[in-house]
């Protein structure tokens, strides 16, 4: 694979140029602006999300593809915590559990099996941290296992789908013995939303014979969600082909083409994106150094011109100063779609919690809770997470239409101002909250049934022998008939009596557990919301400090030209066209390395 050090190592040196020319020119904010981007390429870490249902062979594949077991694989539990594999000088696992800030845990590594696979006793990991000795990850890959999506509606297929918004490319695992389900299909057309680098990968192919025809008719689905690739391959074949160094059977198993997906899709893709970010950024700067250079040189050279040169300046630097005001277009264009984007995102929730209350209200009136609570606060959890994350994924696109608008309106491109806005997990916000439900889920006993039959019907078999007494006739063994029959009916009436309460104390139950996911979900949509405003708010500001600075800077040149004499003025002109050639030959340079 090639490295993302060595595939960024132009933009780096681009940016410790351009890092340069800010000290050099007296530019601390400019410098600080490319600093920030020297970080990021610094840190050239590529998130490689493996998704998919159950038991479809997602560990199996990332150990073969490592060429290492890393990820536990079992025939009878599944991965239940998120494992993240990156590179170390030795093997290591460390498990993160929930809390601000996280607690970490090291761990045995022979011990991993115990923490990620299902069934593990104890504080639920919210993910595991893994590193192995291994070349594919040493420029910066990381591996993710995920647990199955589980359908759907499901918890896991929330939280997958959360990782994949943070993801640089997703590899989604089906296995061979069937065609992509319904499921499988909607799952892969909301991951394709959120990363646009998506490969379907058919595993266990060396089991199942028809396997080709499965390839074909996956084919014919993915069509439907776009241009994803299929790449056939078998892990076991691929495990045997590392330990015995037969190239024959790795080419068999379908790894290289896996392999090579990874080396130029994902690792050489997230280094270009990296490359033309770098060269973007130190063209824009590169500009407003020239511009600063050459409004100064034009009033040497052009002495004639120099009023009209300082005029120009001035109206350059009110249009500047202007888009630092609340009034300015980009700040009006901001708020007003800051003030739509909550309101919208909050009725998008309050419209999938009413459905869900609507379909929750249904359910209930077609079953007895007593026999299925377990079953439907299990369903209400797995399709309040999946709603929220459409939900948060509602706003991630809202955000980044918003940040685009505002943009436009400032005539900047938007580059990194507010970076990938992350896709929540709500996993941890439905499961931190119990469904209260308050519900009498224990049913009448025989005990209590024979009472009630007793009570209903020595009621009703009084009642008619009185009434038979006071008209002078003996009911006798007709009056014990007649307690029987008050007694059924006694006995069903209480039954259906309590049936409803439980129905209505169900309904209760559910509405209380969505109003309160509403709420706490509502606050986190708005401070995200207010979040998205304040990066928008500040980068903008800063780029127009950026250009306030540099115009003043240019106009204060422009107008010290009329106080120096003839020898220093041809002196500044000369020092001024080196300045430019150099600032020429940077930008130049990026202009190069973006079209690359």
């Amino acid at each position: 694979m090639t490295e993302p050090a060595t595939a960024t190592a132009p933009a780096t040196a681009l940016v410790d140029l351009g890092i340069k020319a800010c000290t050099a020119y007296g530019r601390e904010d400019l410098a600080a602006r490319l600093g920030r981007l020297q970080a990021g390429l610094a840190d050239p870490a590529v998130h490689i999300v493996v998704a998919g249902e159950f038991k479809q062979g997602k560990s199996s594949l990332i150990n073969a593809l490592l060429g290492t077991a890393v990820c536990p694989v079992d025939d009878d539990v599944a991965t239940a915590v998120p494992t993240f594999v990156r590179h170390g000088a030795e093997k290591t696992a460390t498990v993160v559990h929930e809390g601000n800030p996280p607690r970490r845990e090291q761990v045995d590594f022979a011990d991993l099996r115990r923490h990620v696979v299902e069934g593990h006793e104890g504080a639920r990991a919210s993910r595991v941290d893994v590193t192995v000795p291994r070349k594919i990850l040493s420029g910066g890959l990381v591996m993710v296992d995920t647990p199955g999506v589980g359908g759907l509606g499901s918890a896991h297929a929330a939280a997958g789908l959360a990782a994949i918004s943070l993801a640089d490319a997703v590899l989604f695992v089906t296995d061979a013995a069937q065609e992509l389900t319904r499921s499988e299909v909607e799952f892969l057309r909301q991951a394709r939303e959120l990363c646009s680098t998506v490969v379907c990968v058919l595993t266990k192919i060396d089991f199942y014979p028809a396997w080709r025809r499965i390839r074909d008719l996956n084919a014919g689905h993915l069509r439907m969600v776009g241009e994803i690739p299929l790449l056939p391959v078998s892990s076991p074949l691929r495990a045997r082909a590392v330990r015995a160094n037969n190239q024959a059977l790795n080419v068999e198993s379908g790894f290289p083409d896996l392999v090579k997906f990874v080396q130029e899709r994902v690792g050489g893709g997230a280094a270009a994106r990296r490359t033309k970010d770098a060269a973007a950024e130190v063209l824009a700067v590169c500009d407003q150094l020239r511009g600063q250079f050459t409004a100064e040189r034009d009033t040497l050279a052009d002495p004639a011109n120099a009023q009209r040169i300082v005029d120009d300046l001035n109206t350059a630097k009110r249009r500047v100063e202007e888009l630092k005001t609340a009034a300015a277009r980009w700040s009006v264009t901001l708020n007003d779609g800051t003030a739509d984007l909550t309101a919208d995102v909050d009725f998008d929730l309050r419209d999938r919690i009413r459905k869900i209350t609507t379909e929750a209200d249904d359910a209930i009136d077609e079953v007895d809770p007593a026999d299925m609570w377990p079953e439907m606060e299990e369903w209400l959890r797995a399709r309040i997470s999946y709603d929220l994350l459409g939900n948060y994924t509602y706003l991630r696109r809202r955000a980044t239409e918003l940040s685009e608008q505002v943009a436009e309106h400032f005539q900047e491109a938007s580059g990194e101002a507010i970076g990938m806005l992350k896709v929540y997990n709500p996993t941890p916000i439905v499961e931190e909250r119990d469904v209260e439900h308050r519900i009498e889920l224990a049913k009448m006993t025989a005990g209590k049934q024979v009472m009630v039959a007793l009570k209903s019907a020595y009621g009703g078999a009084l009642m008619f022998t009185m009434l038979g007494s006071l008209m002078g006739v003996a009911l006798g063994p007709i009056g014990i008939g007649i307690g029987v029959v008050m007694g059924h009916r006694g006995l069903k009436d209480e039954k259906k009596r309590q049936l409803e309460r439980r129905r209505a104390q169900g309904k209760n139950a559910m509405r209380r557990y969505c109003d309160e996911i509403s709420f706490v979900t509502g606050k986190d949509s708005r401070d995200t919301v207010r979040r998205v405003q304040r990066q928008l708010r500040d980068h903008y500001t800063q780029l127009a400090d950026e250009l306030n600075r540099s115009t003043a800077t240019a106009l204060a040149a422009a107008t010290d030209t009329a106080k120096r004499s003839q020898a220093d003025r041809q002196k500044r002109l000369k020092d001024l066209e080196a300045e430019l050639t150099r600032l020429g030959q940077l930008r130049d340079r990026a202009l190069k390395l973006g079209a690359a």
